[in-house]
């Protein structure tokens, strides 16, 4: 899986989490005004760090913990300039010479890699690109060579959340500011300043990763892709696709000003194993301010959409063309793939990739229920124009992209449309209460309506709880919640915000699953609705047995907020008609 994308779309702990579930490996480099700097993952744990501040260095960590001193950091740095071709990592040396303990080569990895997340987190504006590299390629970043039989492999989990502790305290404590910009932004700390300048020794898919990533020349990145990808295009045909990439990454939109028509920015999930497909892709969806992942693992699907959903956005799933007559990408694996994955994430929109002239196929995916098929160009079939009907595909999948992104933004004008107007007129709060359940019940499984009394919540009319949506509202056994502990029903109550998530809290467990029964995901909503700044009841929606979907959860706090000025004008007029 190797993904492009802005941190403004998706914050650089989203990113570190979904790396660590799908377990991979790569070089993830995020980039700011202020810099950039990296962090190398294996087998999702992190294993080395590259701060873009030049003073801070694995050394003198090691030194500022009292786990060398600066007479063995020195010696250890001569003893390197004096291996040549032999040279190792800083750590590995000292490790080998018996100059610093194991327990000591940790600590002062953890504090690097620590120091280097809790820097990126104060970025809210930047890029992120992930370049993949297989294990065996990882393994050349190892602290500790094969023959050790050791590696540091720093848990990526326990790390995250020291790191935003850290964070956390410095914001507190006005030693950080989110997006502060220095005078002096410094250099890029180099390999040498980690005991790694002699990784151009190594295999060469190692270093070209860096200078690809070093370069600012965006040509020169796709030219790499490219020859690497197709190595069988010619020159001529090479550089007129370098040509049209390059022009698509000069008209890429700005961070948090997304290119698309419909106004908001779609995740898109590309399952290929076509690296040129997939460097393309990832290009034109840059260009539409899109999020882009892609991946050959049919295991990563499943993390990626998760959380794209948790972020309340439906990616756009597609399925490249089928390749060869048996393995993962074969017709019958894709056709299997896609109908689990359509089966299994109805919301999704769903894209078939197709030869031409593979008619069969293109018609089977449309019985399945794809939104659209689109011809993908074959070098095999279209050797003298492959490049140009590329250049042609390419255009018009951005486009078709956009149009996806129009059609879910009219669907929730729509979809607003409807909930004002069945609003309008409303005098009662019940039958306010009403109309946002029968919103909450349009968009989940199960909702039900929760009315404050005093210290609990008593349970009123549900959907979707004891018989089918189809039913309609029906009264719910009047079974209460306690409000006089804290728990997240008490909070919602007292802020007056909505929530939407997963959750683990003991009264929702002991009092409303053990009523309703509890959904297969412990993802719910509970949105208030407010009367003069007052919770007067909490609509309370779940996804049933059925796996989350993303909410639009700006619109339902817009109708809520409609809701509340409803009451509001009907208590005014209650008053003034009073004689």
């Amino acid at each position: 899986m190797s993904f492009t994308g802005d941190l403004e779309h998706l914050p650089i702990v989203d990113v570190i989490q979904l790396l660590h579930s799908t377990r991979k490996s790569g070089i993830l480099s995020v980039k700011s005004r202020k810099g950039e700097s990296q962090l190398v993952f294996k087998d999702g744990y992190i294993v080395s760090a590259n701060h873009l501040n030049n003073t801070i260095r694995i050394g003198k960590i090691l030194v500022e913990l009292n786990a060398i001193t600066p007479a063995i950091l020195d010696r250890a740095l001569q003893e390197q300039n004096n291996a040549g071709h032999e040279r190792k990592p800083l750590i590995v040396t000292l490790l080998e010479k018996g100059l610093v303990k194991e327990g000591d080569a940790y600590r002062g990895l953890e504090q690097l890699i620590e120091t280097t997340i809790v820097e990126i987190l104060t970025w809210k504006r930047g890029t992120f690109i992930l370049d993949v590299l297989p294990s065996a390629a990882a393994d050349d970043y190892r602290y500790y060579p094969e023959k050790m039989n050791l590696e540091i492999n720093v848990d990526t989990q326990s790390i995250l959340m020291d790191s935003l502790r850290i964070f956390d305290e410095k914001v507190r404590d006005g030693e950080l500011t989110e997006e502060e910009l220095p005078e002096d932004e410094g250099r890029l700390i180099s390999a040498d300043d980690l005991g790694l300048a002699d990784l151009d020794q190594l295999e060469r898919k190692i270093p070209e990763v860096f200078s690809g990533l070093a370069d600012a020349d965006p040509a020169l990145l796709h030219r790499q892709k490219i020859a690497a990808a197709a190595p069988g295009l010619s020159l001529p045909e090479r550089e007129e696709l370098v040509s049209f990439l390059g022009k698509c990454s000069a008209a890429a939109a700005p961070a948090g000003e997304p290119a698309l028509r419909g106004g908001r920015p779609r995740p898109v999930i590309f399952f290929s194993a076509d690296g040129l497909a997939s460097h393309a892709i990832a290009t034109v969806c840059k260009q539409a301010g899109m999020l882009v992942f892609t991946s050959n693992e049919e295991q990563d699907l499943d993390p990626i959409i998760a959380q794209a959903l948790s972020k309340n956005s439906v990616p756009i799933l597609v399925f490249d063309a089928p390749e060869q007559a048996d393995g993962p990408f074969s017709a019958e694996r894709l056709a299997s793939l896609r109908r689990q994955k359509m089966a299994q994430y109805p919301q999704l929109c769903t894209i078939q990739l197709a030869s031409p002239g593979d008619a069969a196929f293109s018609l089977h995916a449309y019985g399945d229920g794809v939104r659209a098929v689109l011809p993908k160009p074959r070098r095999e079939e279209q050797q003298e124009r492959f490049v140009a009907d590329t250049i042609q595909f390419l255009t018009t999948f951005r486009s078709y992209l956009e149009e996806c992104a129009c059609e879910r933004e009219n669907s929730r004008s729509g979809w607003l449309k409807a909930a004002s107007a069945g609003l309008t007129g409303l005098r009662e709060a019940p039958e306010v209460a009403s109309v946002l359940l029968a919103c909450v019940a349009g968009l989940c499984e199960r909702a039900l309506t929760l009315i404050v009394r005093g210290p609990e919540l008593i349970a009123e009319k549900g959907i979707g709880i004891r018989a089918g949506k189809e039913q309609g509202a029906a009264p719910t056994p009047g079974f209460r919640i306690p409000l006089a502990k804290p728990s997240l029903f008490r909070t919602v109550v007292e802020e007056g915000h909505l929530f939407c998530g997963a959750t683990a809290d003991a009264v929702v467990r002991e009092h409303l699953f053990a009523a309703i029964g509890a959904p297969g995901r412990a993802t719910v909503l509970l949105l208030p609705m407010k009367s003069r700044g007052k919770t007067l009841a909490l609509i309370y929606g779940d996804f049933g047995d059925k796996e989350p979907a993303a909410l639009d959860l700006d619109l339902l706090q817009i109708v809520a907020r409609q809701a509340e000025l409803v009451l509001e004008n009907s208590l005014y007029r209650k008053k003034l008609e009073k004689p």
